[in-house]
Formats: C-alpha cells, structure tokens, sequence
C-alpha cells in the first residue's frame, strides 16, 4: 500500500505560480512512477505531468508545457508540481498517483494504482 497527500493548493492570479507537493508513505516510494491529474467540474481526469523512479524522464500534457515542471525527491518520499504562468483553465482539483514503473509517462489514469486526495487549484482572471 502506498498513502499520497497532496498539498499545496490554494486561490492564485492568472499568471501567477503555485507548487503542489504530494508526501508518500507505505511502500518503497522509487519503487514507483509518479504523475499528476486534475480533474475541472464536470470534465474528466486529465493527465498532467509524470516522472519516472529516478526523476531522469518526465513526460507533460501539451497544455501544460513550458509552464509546468515536475521533479521528485526520493530522499523524501515526496513528488512536487511546479505550476508557473497559470491560467484560469487550470482550475481544478489536483491528483497525485502512483504507478508501477512500466507505466511511468502514461497518460491513463486506470494504470495507476494508488490516488491521494486531491488539492483544489483555482485561478482567478
């Protein structure tokens, strides 16, 4: 078993920046891909941004290149979604998830196994 909690979220400008941190305990953390979703009202969960073990791959959703990075530090047991430029199309409630490392960039939320809560991100124009 893996435990995700994510946090970090909060009420930001449009262009403004905000950085998620989603906290691991359980199981061996670098024994896992990690990625973030979001979800906005009634839309489905979308691929955000994914790492792979060692933090040396990441992967990122088109709407969110160039704005966004993704890193981790396995020291910590913690993954970081550094969201810069944002845009009210970002608003959304923020997932992490963990997957087994043969997942690690995919963009489909039924191949990660474990979800934290989610953070509510809203970006205000």
């Amino acid at each position: 078993q893996v435990q995700l909690v994510e946090s970090g979220g909060g009420l930001v400008q449009a262009g403004g920046s905000l950085r998620l941190s989603c906290a691991a305990s359980g199981r061996t953390f670098s024994s896992y891909a990690m990625g973030w979703f979001r979800q906005a009202p009634g839309k489905e969960r979308e691929f955000v941004a994914g790492i792979n073990w060692s933090g040396g791959r990441t992967y990122f959703a088109d709407s969110v290149k160039g704005r966004f990075t993704i890193s981790r530090d396995n020291a910590k047991n913690t993954v970081y979604l550094q969201m810069n430029s944002l845009k009210p199309e970002d608003t959304a409630v923020y997932y992490c998830a963990a997957a087994p490392v043969y997942y690690s960039g995919s963009h489909q939320p039924f191949e990660y196994n474990y979800w934290g809560q989610g953070t509510q991100v809203t970006v205000s124009s």
